[in-house]
């Protein structure tokens, strides 16, 4: 977790040219902001979700997502997509994979401060549960490692798995 941590504040500061990438927030509790850099910028520089970025690419979303926005995604790494069974990913048609992708942004800027108990409408329609469990925030059955990265088009929320419409699971309120 730390090592991810660390990525994405290095990452931030290599987008940005300067550790002033950080200024605005701590990277340890979340938080800080990519000032020149859109989410699609910030998850290739972090070198964490490169699984996400080349889904991204194939489900023809770039562009979308680098875009004026503002979006909220809920990010899954490289280890979350690892946890998919093998060729999970290989099977699917790119309106599938742009289906799933979508699951994982809302429309809007949408903080953790932001953030109730219940269901926010995703961009591709199906509402997204968030939660607590266990006094972690969760997004459907994904826990939230990092939250609040500030983009130019928006604010990713890092979460441990690739959550799926399909795989809802009930999260519980604080």
């Amino acid at each position: 977790m730390k090592k991810l941590i660390l990525s994405l504040c290095i990452a931030s500061a290599t987008v940005l040219g300067t550790t002033q990438a950080l200024a605005g927030g701590s990277c340890c509790g979340g938080g800080y902001a990519a000032k020149k850099s859109d989410i699609v910028e910030t998850a290739s520089a972090a070198g964490n979700f490169n699984t996400l970025v080349a889904a991204i690419e194939a489900a023809e979303l770039t562009d979308t997502l680098k875009g004026k926005g503002p979006y909220t995604i809920f990010m899954p790494t490289d280890a979350a997509f690892a946890q998919l069974p093998e060729g999970t990913l290989d099977s699917l048609s790119k309106d599938e994979l742009a289906n799933i992708l979508t699951y994982h942004v809302v429309p809007g800027k949408v903080l953790t401060k932001d953030i109730k108990p219940g269901e926010l409408k995703t961009v591709n329609g199906t509402p997204i549960t968030l939660g607590y469990k266990d006094g972690k925030l969760m997004a459907d059955n994904a826990e939230v490692v990092i939250t609040d990265v500030v983009t130019t088009n928006g604010v990713i929320h890092v979460i441990d798995a690739v959550i799926l419409p399909s795989t809802k699971t009930a999260v519980l309120s604080k």
